[in-house]
């Protein structure tokens, strides 16, 4: 196939966003054209994944929800395995009395986010109580939690053999459990509506998803995860590349990250410049091309960007 000189190409800059020319490798003036059958199916390609895992999801979901069902039609009285919490005061009460009764273990995934000083206070009580009392606390924040004075401070105060703190990439929603027994998950973006969970399945399930989210993560005391590997790109930047490559704005990017936007972006500058791409469609491309995304990331012993997060 032919090629075009980047200045001609110029004037369309939709042909270089919707991926339908990429950088010649002899010759970076140069662009060279995509099938569009190939550029097509590659900006389909996360639509229809996630359409692929919504529809798992609806299956999972009928699966679980079959036995309630099966109660129903034949007039069984409520079990009360889950039960919706509307409202604060309800969800915080609900959290008060299974902290109160937990005597072995509470695990608890906290997305990074900046909290008020009276949630911090509110926290430290909670987690001193039950340390006093013997039970065991293992907690997964994501990376950014690093950087947070006061995620350290508290950390700093509690950290010891009952209490275990883990920072991973990336950290959908929160989740507590106690003893394996009983969970809590928000059901709304404001936190405002809560499930509580006492189905023995659904709470095996969860607690299993936390362990492998816990076998992926780092001990706080291990150091920084953004340090810079030998090709150039830190551990937060190559999962910033994963979720652009599966078709994520930068917002939703963000959010997964526990990071500002505006820091999302400057990880995907950098990115940028390391690659040497000259546009958010060539940046994907170039991604996919460099290999990255398939093996491990293993990072260098050096300092981290005083910038990041």
């Amino acid at each position: 196939m032919g090629r075009i000189a980047r200045a001609d190409a110029e004037p369309a800059p939709c042909l270089l966003e919707l991926a339908l020319l990429h950088a010649d490798p002899d010759d970076p003036n140069w662009l060279r054209p995509v099938p569009p059958s190939v550029a097509l199916a590659r900006r389909l390609m996360p639509i229809e994944r996630e359409i692929s895992e919504r529809r798992h999801t609806s299956i999972a979901l009928a699966e679980t929800f079959e036995p309630f069902l099966a109660l129903s039609a034949q007039g069984a009285a409520p079990t009360h395995s889950i039960t919706v919490l509307e409202g604060l005061d309800r969800i915080n009460g609900a959290l008060d009395l299974a902290t109160e009764q937990c005597r072995g273990e509470m695990l608890t995934v906290q997305p990074s986010a900046r909290h008020p000083e009276r949630r911090l206070i509110e926290g430290m009580e909670r987690d001193k109580t039950l340390i006093d009392r013997g039970v065991r606390i293992r907690t997964l924040y994501q990376h950014t939690a690093r950087y947070s004075p006061e995620r350290l401070a508290y950390v700093d105060r509690f950290a010891s053999g009952k209490a275990e703190y883990r920072t991973i990439d990336e950290l959908v929603e929160r989740l507590i459990v106690c003893d394996e027994t009983v969970a809590f998950i928000p059901i709304r973006e404001d936190r405002q509506v809560a499930l509580e969970i006492r189905h023995v399945g659904l709470v095996r399930y969860l607690v299993k998803v936390f362990e492998f989210m816990w076998g992926r993560a780092v001990p706080l005391s291990a150091g920084a995860p953004y340090e810079t590997a030998a090709d150039g790109i830190t551990d937060i930047q190559h999962s910033i590349a994963k979720l652009l490559v599966e078709g994520h704005v930068d917002e939703a990017i963000a959010r997964r990250l526990g990071m500002n936007v505006r820091t999302c972006r400057a990880h995907i500058a950098k990115l940028a410049l390391v690659l040497g791409s000259g546009s958010r469609a060539q940046l994907g491309y170039l991604i996919a091309q460099s290999g990255i995304l398939d093996k491990k990331h293993k990072v260098a012993h050096t300092p981290p960007d005083p910038q990041d997060p």
